[in-house]
């Protein structure tokens, strides 16, 4: 089984994946937070920063492209190429309102035969992997067959498959039989993703799917950064190594951002995913929320370290 790292908005940057890696590992791909290029210039400067080789040493890296235009996708990938990549990901999954609106990531699917054209379009231009990150519609199941039926008809080096529906975002369950129908029909390798969050999940996915032979994972491992190798080992998350994380993570972001707020920010963002965790996480995750000063929020984390454990 292959494990993919899922790409997340402004926190699956270059310097979490490098400290993810180094302390955890077991990682085959992590794919980028999605690069979007317009017209006027292909990269900001901290998605540039985000792909540049020397931030990304020894981790094989897929960066992903948000666009509905298949001249900036273009332009992007052979920048990509040049600089040594030799895959990139198209983003038809994100269900952001705002990116839905510009008929940007899973907003694509709407109009089918335009997508159809974009993607005979770019396959034609490039000579490198492309890759596919999807969800199954909009507001209806029944989208999928069309969907897929599109893709079916390009070379798409591997098809990951989000089982939710745009409108759905990230509540509900996924829709396991519509992945069930991309397994049977898809001309194209698959890879699923959606709500692994545990060993019982995955178990649950690679039992009914055991031809499927990548997994993509994204807040499951937020979560518990152990859990691709408590998967592969029955190794589970230590506190220690959770404060190891923590703290590492704290020190950089100290170095790479402006001013404790910013800091602090990011911080909250890691304890929205990490605090479930622990036992009794719900008052102690509450607090961190609400420190406004980096001396109260590490007296904060503190406690929850003192006086709760890791769940089993």
């Amino acid at each position: 089984m292959k494990f993919y790292y899922a790409p997340m908005e402004s926190i699956t940057i270059y310097l979490y994946r490098n400290i993810y890696e180094q302390l955890f590992g077991e990682i085959d791909k992590y794919y980028t937070p999605f690069i979007m290029p317009n017209g006027k210039r292909t990269f900001k400067t901290r998605e540039f920063q985000d792909v540049l080789p020397e931030h990304n040493e020894g981790l094989h890296i897929v960066p992903q492209i948000l666009t509905k235009s298949s001249e900036d996708f273009i332009r992007t990938a052979k920048e990509l190429k040049e600089l040594g990549y030799d895959e990139v990901n198209l983003n038809l999954g994100c269900p952001s309102r705002t990116v839905v609106a510009k008929q940007k990531g899973s907003g694509f699917l709407r109009e089918p035969e335009v997508l159809d054209d974009f993607l005979t379009e770019i396959f034609e231009a490039l000579d490198m992997k492309i890759s596919i990150k999807t969800r199954i519609g909009l507001r209806d199941t029944e989208e999928f067959e069309e969907i897929l039926s599109i893709y079916n008809r390009h070379p798409v080096y591997e098809l990951t498959i989000h089982p939710r529906l745009q409108q759905e975002f990230y509540k509900g369950k996924p829709h396991i039989d519509v992945f069930e129908y991309a397994v049977n029909h898809s001309e194209n390798p698959l890879c699923y993703n959606g709500d692994i969050v545990t060993k019982e999940d995955y178990d649950n996915i690679t039992t009914r799917f055991p031809d499927v032979d990548a997994v993509m994972i994204g807040r499951g491992l937020l979560r518990n950064p152990a859990l691709v190798r408590e998967i592969k080992y029955g190794q589970k998350l230590t506190k220690r190594e959770l404060l190891k994380m923590h703290d590492t993570l704290y020190e950089a972001y100290q170095g790479y951002l402006s001013g404790d707020k910013n800091v602090l920010y990011k911080m909250k963002e890691f304890w929205n995913n990490a605090a479930v965790m622990f036992t009794n996480h719900e008052k102690y995750a509450k607090k961190i929320r609400k420190v406004q000063t980096l001396k109260n929020y590490e007296q904060a984390v503190n406690t929850l370290f003192n006086d709760q454990e890791l769940i089993k």
